[in-house]
Parts: C-alpha cells; structure tokens; sequence
C-alpha cells in the first residue's frame, strides 16, 4: 500500500502541474511510473544509499550531456554511442570542453547532483494582529536542495530535520557499493502458474467525492470516469484479460500464463495503479467539464494470486455480491438522508435490515423500484475484449469482414455461469459440452 500509494500521488500531481510548467506544450498521452522498495537495514545502508543514486546522476548526465552534444552537431545516434564508448569522466569532460566549449562543471546543479527534498522548518506568516503586524509561527515545509554530496556527513550532519528523524552519518562514504545495496531490494515475485488479481482502491474517496460534490448514492459520471480509466488499463496492457469494477474500486486480472514485469509484485502494482491515476486526471474534464479537480486523487493498489480460474469466478463473485449489498444499503441511507433525517438516524433505521425489507423502504417510502435502478448501480461494471467484426471496403470496391479485439464495458451478471460460457476466451476456458 505503501508504494502505491506514493506513485499514484506521485503521477497525480505530475499529471496536474503539467501545465505549469509546461503551458505551451500539448500533453500528448498519459504518463506511469513503476516503483520498488528497498529496505535499509541501517543508516549507513541509506548512506550508501543514496550516495549511489547520486553517483548515477552524475555518471547518466555526463553521458547524455555528451551524446547530445555530439547528435546536435551532426553526428548519428550510433556514431555518438561508438565515440563514447570506453571513455571515463575525465575524456567526458575534455571531449565537451575542447569540442563545444561546455564546462561540465557549469552545468546546472540540479543536471549533475539530482534534487533532495525533505521538510525543514521554516518561519511562515500565520496571521497579522489588530496593528496589521505578522504573526510568524515555525512549521514544516518541504525544501528542494541540490547538493553536490547528499551522502556526505557535512551535509546530513548540517540539517538538524534529518538528523532528528532520520540518523546521523558518522563517516564520508568511501567506495559506492551499488551490489551491497541491491541486496536490500524487496522483490515480492508471484507464485508462478497463478491468476493474478490487482486491485486498486480510491484513498480517502468519501472526502474526494464530497469535495467534488458527487451525486449520492451513485454518481453516475463519476462512475463512467472509473470504466473509461479501466478500459484505458485493458487496452495498455495486454497481460490483464478482465476487469470489475463499482464505485471507487476495480480489479483487474491478468492470465495465469503472463511474465508481466517477471511477476515482480511492486513493478505490477505500481504501473497499473499509476497509469490508472494519470488516466483519471486527464480524463477528469472530458465527464466533469463544469467543475475544477480541486486536489489531486490517489489510489492505493495490492496483488492477490489465485490458483484457478474457478476461484477468480468466485473472486469477482464476492465483489458483485459486495456491489448489491452496498448500493442497496447506500441507495436507502441516501434517500432517508435526502428526506430530512440525519446520517446517525438513517443508520438507526437501517440498523439489522434484511435485503427484502430494505426494497420494502425504497418502494413504500420513495416510490422507488430497486430493480429497476441503473444495472451499473445495481451490478457494477466488467470490462473485457470481445471479438468485433467490421466490414471494410477493399481496392476493388468489394466488401471485407475484419476481425479484431475491442475492449467493451458490460453491466451484467457475473455471478452465473452463463456470462463465462459466452466469453469463454477471458479465461482461456472452452466453453462446456
């Protein structure tokens, strides 16, 4: 949860400064991040830590700096590669001087060192009194700093903030041991030969929705949002062959055969939960043209295995029950709510309630019919590829039939076994005799 999370705030609010940074250039097509965990046993392991990321800046930079420069000048992406091969920092550097008269040392900090960022404290105006004077209070706010040694005591030791929560280094790090660090790498790999379920949950989405003023129960946009994001999933990666998905929560399954980032847990999660948060965020003014995306949304993300296909079914049973339940229990609460009683009372009313007499309340009370309510309300939404058929003209005028997976939102029954036999490709299954 922890490192989705982090990524899915990460592309959020990426996506949303896009055209703060950028207010000249189209975004062209959503962007995803994957992630991993590396434990740090020890400070000095977060020492050497980040004493190696920093040296890989410095190394990646001097490169790329290098085979742009030669690219700009004339030279072929292959012809750069090959003049660069071999060659340690000091021709890097010479190579840039005497050629284009570029100080590697120069150069932007933030190009060779890379960016630190953590909360210091800070004097911040909190108020001005009767005479208009500030009031000034010390509170926690993030900092960017490019330091050519991240790594180093002075640095760490300078800032009382990391010290305080983090450790103190008591020695320079010496030689980068980039294997040593590897070893810490948490790589949660996916029983083989298993069905994978990935399933991704809006954080904090009971504030989101009220923030943004969402119909209660259902809304119906809102929910659209959802499947137009989940269907963007389905058609990015092709390992994951279904999705269901009600309210703020999908799941996407993907092939018992697939070697999708070799099974790596972290890697999985964290670009189908990232590439769905960046797809939400653009697509927020296509269903919501009125109204401002007022704080960027998160998700949180974990991956399950099952060992048959048979136990997936039963897996997205339990979620289109969970649909029912709740809409049915949300659609009664709300309209006790809209009709003058409070939240606490409404509770009280529904306290113990069985599914009939719940559709008793609606009928009764509101004139409402449950079974007549939306079927994406009622049963939540699946998305899957289905084989297609379109006549296309030829050359010589005559008609062609081609054939083609396209990815298609249903709101049906997934509890029967009469949808799986009529899709029996989703699960590679062969349709009983």
């Amino acid at each position: 949860k922890i490192l989705s999370l982090i990524v899915s705030f990460f592309t959020s609010v990426y996506v949303t400064k896009w055209k703060e940074f950028f207010p000249l250039k189209e975004f062209r097509y959503p962007p995803s991040f994957h992630s991993r965990v590396i434990s740090c046993a020890s400070i000095e392991v977060l020492q050497q830590y980040l004493a190696w990321r920093q040296n890989d800046c410095h190394v990646n930079n001097q490169y790329e700096t290098c085979l742009w420069m030669l690219i700009k000048h004339g030279k072929s992406e292959n012809e750069a590669q090959e003049i660069l091969k071999g060659t340690q920092k000091q021709e890097k550097n010479e190579l840039l001087f005497q050629q284009f008269g570029v100080n590697y040392k120069k150069l932007p900090e933030m190009f060779r060192q890379g960016s630190c960022v953590f909360k210091t404290e800070m004097e911040d105006i909190v108020k001005y009194n009767e005479n208009g004077a500030p009031v000034k209070r010390l509170r926690r706010k993030a900092r960017i700093v490019h330091s050519e040694n991240i790594a180093g005591k002075s640095f760490w030791n300078g800032h009382s903030c990391l010290l305080k929560e983090l450790g103190r280094f008591d020695e320079d790090v010496g030689k980068i041991k980039p294997d040593y660090v590897r070893s810490f790498v948490f790589e949660n790999k996916l029983i083989p030969s298993t069905w994978i379920v990935i399933r991704i949950d809006g954080c904090h989405f009971h504030r989101f929705s009220e923030v943004h003023e969402f119909d209660k129960p259902n809304d119906e946009q809102a929910l659209n949002l959802m499947n137009s994001c989940a269907v963007a999933v389905l058609e990015e990666f092709e390992d994951i062959t279904f999705a269901y998905g009600v309210s703020d929560e999908y799941s996407f399954v993907l092939k018992n055969a697939s070697m999708f980032y070799q099974r790596q847990a972290s890697e999985i999660v964290s670009v189908i939960v990232s590439f769905f948060t960046s797809m939400y965020v653009v697509k927020w003014k296509e269903f919501f043209p009125q109204k401002k995306l007022n704080y960027p949304p998160s998700f949180d993300g974990r991956a399950v295995c099952y060992p048959s296909s048979d136990i997936i079914r039963d897996y997205l049973a339990w979620r289109q029950v969970d649909c029912h339940i709740n809409n049915q229990y949300n659609t009664c609460f709300w309209m006790l709510v809209k009709s003058g009683k409070s939240k606490s009372e409404a509770q009280g009313c529904l306290k113990g309630t069985q599914a009939r007499e719940k559709n008793e309340l609606l009928i009764q009370k509101f004139g409402i019919d449950y079974s007549k309510l939306p079927l994406m309300f009622r049963q939540g939404s699946s998305i899957f590829r289905a084989r297609t058929e379109k006549s296309v003209a030829s050359e010589n005028k005559s008609s062609v039939e081609k054939v083609w997976n396209k990815v298609l939102v249903s709101h049906c029954n997934i509890i029967e076994p009469s949808f799986w036999m009529a899709h029996p490709s989703i699960l590679n299954e062969e349709p009983p005799l």
